[in-house]
């Protein structure tokens, strides 16, 4: 139907990447619970950036500056849509930019988008991640022995909505897999949208087994392939690719967190991980509105998409030997 295909499109990269609304500006669009994206830069370009805005208006770090937690008492948490469900292109909250805006990942020189491993079309979850979480690369984890991979913990919520790129959603925790990659711990939490219809029926990861077949077996493929067609080997994983329980995943997150809170207050050295935030308590790396308003405004306004590679849409067949 020409309406479907419209919206899906419309959530996809090809999508155009200035919004526009009688209430907001045309480059910027609400992303649910109080929080605005502003758009900067033409999608699919080296230059495209997602800032965001709290309930104010003030522009903030969805890294640093969005709370982890949604309900702590009910073990609910906040998590940051990077890349909606069944598209291609490889964003993420930048650490090392002011602000930590999203961008699309870049090697070489070149805009990344993950490969289509058949049966797979892009990302099959909403996938992005847990604020106020650093996954600290000089802490090896005791779980996996390797260090973490310096990033925000991921999640991948497996709800009915496509989401768009940088909402913010509140979810329960379901499980966690431990991806090796490179040699380094990248947690992947499975996570569902509070909100979802059925987000009552999924409190362990046990219940998505049960509900959604074959779905967690994707996942793992999905992690294991998704880098072959790029020409490097299969991913590895930790506790041979089986999946943690709820409990164990929260564990996790809070370790996270902790390394968050002494990335943040200076106590431990980041490296490159750039800090600026505008709402942290006795964070030295707090900055004004109008310095962050100069931040944003060093990047281009929001422009027409540029097209996307033809390739992008290829399947790749792989079958290990």
């Amino acid at each position: 139907k020409p309406g479907l295909l419209k919206r899906w499109l419309a959530r996809d990269s090809r999508g155009s990447s200035c919004n526009t609304s009688s209430s907001i500006s045309k480059s910027s669009r609400s992303n649910g619970m109080g929080y605005e994206v502003e758009e900067r830069a033409s999608l699919n370009s080296l230059d495209y950036r997602l800032f965001f805005k709290n309930a104010k208006g003030e522009y903030i770090s969805p890294f640093h500056d969005i709370p982890l937690y949604s309900d702590e008492n009910k073990n609910v948490f906040n998590m940051v849509v990077e890349v909606p469900r069944w598209t291609n292109a490889k964003m993420e909250i930048n650490t090392q930019d002011p602000l930590n805006p999203i961008r699309q990942d870049v090697k070489k020189g070149n805009l990344r988008y993950v490969a289509n491993v058949f049966p797979h079309k892009g990302y099959i979850w909403n996938y992005g991640a847990l604020p106020q979480t650093w996954e600290d690369p000089k802490h090896t984890d005791l779980s996996t022995g390797f260090g973490g991979d310096n990033d925000p913990i991921d999640a991948c919520e497996i709800g009915s909505k496509v989401c768009q790129r940088g909402e913010v959603i509140k979810v329960k925790i379901l499980g966690t897999l431990a991806l090796i990659d490179e040699g380094e711990t990248d947690w992947k939490l499975i996570v569902i949208n509070v909100d979802d219809p059925d987000a009552a029926n999924y409190n362990n990861i046990d219940d998505v087994r049960r509900l959604k077949p074959d779905y967690l077996e994707s996942t793992v493929h999905w992690f294991r392939t998704y880098k072959v067609p790029d020409g490097k080997p299969e991913n590895q994983f930790a506790f041979n690719g089986e999946f943690k329980d709820k409990d164990f995943a929260i564990d996790i997150i809070q370790t996270t967190h902790k390394y968050w809170k002494a990335l943040v207050t200076k106590k431990t050295d980041g490296g490159k991980i750039n800090c600026t935030n505008t709402t942290v308590p006795n964070s030295p790396f707090q900055c004004t509105q109008a310095a962050a308003k100069a931040i944003v405004e060093a990047t281009p306004p929001c422009g027409n998409p540029v097209p996307v590679p033809n390739e992008v849409d290829k399947w790749f067949y792989y079958q290990k030997n």
